[in-house]
């Protein structure tokens, strides 16, 4: 296979197993890192025709400046897909939030989202190319103690049927991929930043949130515990960018699926009751209604 394609977030995780499977196909991928040190690191594990580029989501003249790179390595040719994968999660109890770090939430997750693909739409149009956005299954169904990052996710999930329709006019597919906990470096990372907040919380915090805290670690280890390797989300990138007709959603994992049928056909109360119940937040014997 040959093209361009653009990937963010390719320092670890999907983002890096995406990098170096389209490299391995053939394509000429440009991933994004934010550190030299990550670009030469992910240079050991791919061809000569990777091409590591340096870019802060949130920061419009870093974003800029690898758009230039690449219309300048890909001149006419333009661009055959986008993959939009950087992001953080932030986790803890909303009442308690720092709201420097919801805005960082946001910030990262959509805004630099839209922002990076407003940048590259040129090239895109040139190169008759797709984009794909990571979602996940919080996207699907929000959760207690990860509102912010459900916040993000269902952001996206609207935004991306919005530009997926604005596009059609110029055949641009807009896909984006829902998947269930991926086992990778990331999830570590997101996992330590979470505690890192939880940590930080008021001491009256725990008065209140102790028993649903600690039982929303323990939910957390077992779904941990059977997180899924990457390689099913990078099998649902490479049909986004290269079947004949890629698909809008692609929901990868068990835990995503049932996330997608709950948030769209249980009633409200139902499915309260029961993220309320594995989360400490009400009795195991107690019903909502």
């Amino acid at each position: 296979m040959a093209g361009n394609i653009v990937i963010t977030g390719a320092s670890r995780g999907i983002g890096e197993a995406c990098a170096v499977a389209l490299d391995r196909l053939g394509f000429h991928v440009f991933a994004g890192v934010r550190k030299i040190a990550d670009a030469e690191a992910l240079k050991q594990k791919a061809s000569s025709k990777l091409t590591p580029i340096l870019i802060d989501i949130t920061d419009n003249e870093s974003i800029q400046s690898a758009c230039d790179i690449v219309a300048k390595a890909t001149g006419e040719n333009g661009l055959n897909g986008l993959v939009n994968n950087a992001g953080i999660a932030v986790a803890g109890p909303l009442e308690f939030m720092p709201i420097t770090k919801l805005r960082q939430q946001m910030e990262v997750n959509v805004i630099g989202q839209i922002a990076v693909t407003q940048s590259f739409l040129t090239l895109l149009r040139k190169g008759k190319g797709r984009i794909v956005n990571i979602g996940s299954m919080e996207g699907l169904m929000s959760m207690p103690f990860v509102g912010p990052y459900c916040a993000s996710k269902f952001a996206m999930e609207a935004l991306n049927d919005s530009l997926r329709m604005e596009l059609k006019p110029w055949g641009i597919s807009v896909s984006i991929v829902d998947p269930s906990i991926i086992k990778t470096q990331t999830l570590d990372n997101s996992l330590k930043a979470a505690e890192d907040i939880v940590q930080a919380l008021p001491e009256h915090c725990y008065k209140l949130y102790a028993p649903a805290i600690c039982a929303a670690r323990n939910v957390a280890d077992e779904m941990f515990k059977s997180a899924m390797p990457s390689d099913k989300v990078v099998k649902a990138v490479i049909h986004a960018l290269t079947a004949k007709k890629a698909k809008n959603r692609y929901i990868i994992g068990r835990y995503a699926r049932l996330a997608f049928i709950a948030g769209r056909f249980l009633p409200d109360s139902l499915r309260d009751w029961y993220l309320c119940r594995q989360m400490g937040l009400i009795k195991k014997d107690a019903l909502s209604t």
